[in-house]
């Protein structure tokens, strides 16, 4: 009797091309035995090598079944194929140019069967492509359209219990369209009993292809795609009364398809003469479907889009993306450290529009945006929809980890506060301000990944601001006081011990090097006072006061290598916890053995972890064994010839240069509010008059 199988993938396939081994690579790493899954690749028509790629594949691995037919347009007819013909418990959908990560499948349907799941969502990660974001930042066991975000994640790319979507006839819309997962994945949601979203593990990567062909970024036809659109919204409104849950559901649609589509680059990448037809069918159907609870739960800058279109006034909304494009996070790191073996990071967060910060009014007890329109346009505008009061007080900073190889995204622990600043400008009870968060995040490298350690690799540090309907992520680090960059030391943690580096990437951005994936550790080990080296019997004990700190005491090695023989010793040696000049360093200590060391000099290196977990790093010192009676001498490399020093002293010279260079944009921006404010309380005023 055959084995029951726990999982079908289903994958569409039409010309991927060498796109399409990412996916079947990952496929075949998975952790799940190949005899508990099954991949089924579902050619639909294709006229490219991959036909004969598949079939290949499938000969030679019995788990991986090919099924070849007629292109049908578009993957709805594929997927369904892919449902008939699966003998999983489970199925999975995966798109042909994107990849799932190598436990993906163990885990969601070890998370399914805890849970007794009709639909498991795994964590996403997107690589120039947008994911759901808010809907991992912790794990649900059983979610619902009222207790999680679940309507933000409409693509198919989730685990479905087979026999769940049988007894519900679930199945693709066919031919060429669009929005066909929205169709499904909204009638499903409303179909289960149980949905679960695991958020510790990253299950899916959702890859841009560089020729950009991938089918959510083909050309967008008004008529068709909200013909299309309308199916879902039906969905809702066959399952739903009207009140506040429908109103929250087809706000997804209307905020996403609709108001995002006529804002910033987006509205100005449409060509100028279809930007009307794209407008006017948003317009109809907006006013058609939607009662005004959609639009009063947006923030203030999405329902000012949403007011000018329907006062049909598509000029203004252009001129408001051109001002909306310039809309930045003006991320300034603070502080950073290490404080009980986790990096701690002070920073203050900003909107700017260029280089002015993006202004408020006060008046009236309101907090009120107002946006650089006409004096008509904004007249027109409901005093609703420029009141910021409480979106302001719902803003937040958060800190990410984002990781330079696959993009996976971790949520760092932050507390965060915010503050006011006058912009000038005041008239009569009005007055101008800008807004500021000031955030303090945590990492600990043994538990950011998800709650287990970093993975080894390089990981970017974004900071990401959310507030009146903006969401902007900034780099951390290339604005930083002098603080910042003096703690900006390794660390040597966790069990095994890895080594951690902090640093400032070529354009000033702090990454952190998990586990010397680069030489930057080299680079940051500077010695804050000289190296040693004593007498202990027939024995010597060289000490090197290093840039790296260590919550304990740690098993490393030194090795010595003689620069004319290229003889090499090596010793054991212990990183333990120090202090120079009263800041938190290490010391390293090694006990050699006079009689293994020749006469001549011999280059140190050092290695600060176990051999599993790190290698040998060239250090400036050197020890040299006379021929004569003299003892042996260690000495560190003139600091005025070497990069630490230019190291030690750049940080400060570019922080310096970045902090008089922000203080010229802070002064141009006082001027501009000084000037703008009047006219933004005129405008206020008028748009209440």
């Amino acid at each position: 009797m055959a084995k029951a199988l726990k999982v079908s993938v289903v994958v569409p396939v039409y010309n991927p091309g060498p796109y399409i081994e990412d996916c079947v690579a990952s496929l075949m790493r998975q952790s799940l035995p190949d005899d508990e899954y099954e991949a089924i690749f579902v050619d639909d028509g294709s006229t490219d090598e991959t036909p004969a790629r598949l079939d290949a594949l499938a000969a030679e691995h019995p788990h991986l079944h090919v099924i070849h037919q007629e292109n049908s347009g578009w993957s709805g007819k594929p997927r369904n194929v892919g449902i008939a013909a699966a003998r999983g418990e489970y199925v999975f959908f995966v798109d042909n140019d994107d990849w799932i990560g190598d436990e993906a499948l163990e885990r969601m349907y070890a998370f399914a069967k805890a849970n007794d799941s009709d639909i498991v969502i795994g964590k996403m990660a997107g690589k120039g492509r947008g994911v759901p974001r808010e809907l991992f930042r912790r794990s649900y066991p059983r979610a619902t359209l009222a207790n999680a975000p679940l309507i933000d994640s409409l693509t198919p790319h989730k685990m479905f219990r087979k026999a769940f979507l049988d007894d519900h006839q679930l199945r693709f819309p066919e031919g060429r369209r669009r929005l066909e997962d929205h169709v499904f994945v909204t009638a499903a949601f409303f179909a289960a009993e149980t949905i679960s979203v695991l958020s510790d593990y990253v299950c899916y990567y959702h890859v841009r292809r560089e020729d950009a062909s991938n089918a959510g970024f083909q050309r967008l036809e008004p008529k068709g795609y909200f013909a299309n659109l309308t199916e879902a919204l039906d969905i809702v409104e066959k399952n739903t009364d009207p009140g506040p849950l429908r109103d929250r559901l087809y706000r997804r649609w209307f905020r996403v398809e609709m108001i995002e589509r006529l804002r910033g680059r987006r509205l100005l990448q449409v060509p100028a003469e279809d930007q009307r037809a794209l407008f006017e069918e948003i317009r109809r159907i907006s006013g058609e479907r939607f009662g005004p609870g959609v639009a009063e739960g947006l923030p203030p800058s999405q329902r000012i889009v949403a007011a000018l279109i329907h006062a049909d006034r598509l000029d203004d909304l252009v001129r408001l993306a051109e001002w909306e494009t310039s809309i930045v996070n003006h991320a300034e790191l603070d502080d950073l450290g290490w404080y009980e073996g986790a990096l701690q990071l002070a920073l203050t967060c900003e909107l700017r529009a260029g280089r002015a910060p993006v202004g408020y009014v006060h008046a009236d007890g309101q907090d009120v945006l107002v946006p650089p329109l006409a004096d008509d346009a904004a007249g027109a505008l409901p005093d609703a929809d420029l009141d910021a009061t409480a979106r302001l007080n719902q803003s937040r900073v958060d800190v990410l980890l984002r990781s330079r190889e696959t993009a996976a995204e971790y949520f760092l622990p932050v507390t965060f506060t915010s503050s006011r600043r006058a912009l000038g400008g005041s008239d009569g009870d009005a007055e101008s301000f800008r807004f500021l968060l000031h955030g303090e995040a945590r990492l600990d490298p043994t538990t950011a990944g998800g709650g287990v350690p970093l993975e080894r690799g390089i990981w970017d540090v974004v900071a990401r601001i959310t507030s009146c309907g903006w969401t902007k992520d900034a780099r951390l680090g290339s604005v930083r006081s002098v603080r910042a960059s003096r703690h900006c030391v390794p660390a040597v943690l966790g069990d095994p011990a890895v080594a951690v580096t902090p640093y400032w990437t070529d354009k000033g951005n702090l990454s952190v090097d998990v586990g010397e994936k680069t030489s930057r550790l080299r680079q940051e080990l500077l010695f804050p006072t000289a190296p040693s080296l004593a007498t202990a019997g027939s024995d010597l004990v060289l000490t090197l006061p290093l840039r790296a700190v260590t919550a304990a005491e740690v098993a490393g090695a030194v090795r010595l290598v003689h620069e004319d023989s290229g003889a090499m010793v090596d010793a054991a040696a212990v990183l333990a916890p120090a202090v120079h000049a009263g800041v938190g360093r290490s010391d390293l200590s090694a006990r050699l053995s006079r009689s293994d060391l020749g006469v001549g000099r011999w280059s140190v290196q050092v290695r600060l972890v176990t051999p599993d977990h790190g290698g040998f790093t060239p250090l400036p010192v050197s020890v040299t064994v006379p021929s004569g009676p003299g003892a042996p001498v260690v000495e560190a490399l003139d600091r005025s010839t070497t990069r630490e020093a230019r190291t030690d002293e750049g940080p400060e010279e570019r922080t310096e240069g970045f902090r008089s260079e922000l203080g010229a944009w802070l002064r141009t921006g006082r001027r501009l509010a000084r000037r703008a404010g009047g006219r933004l309380t005129r405008q206020v005023r008028r748009s209440r008059g």
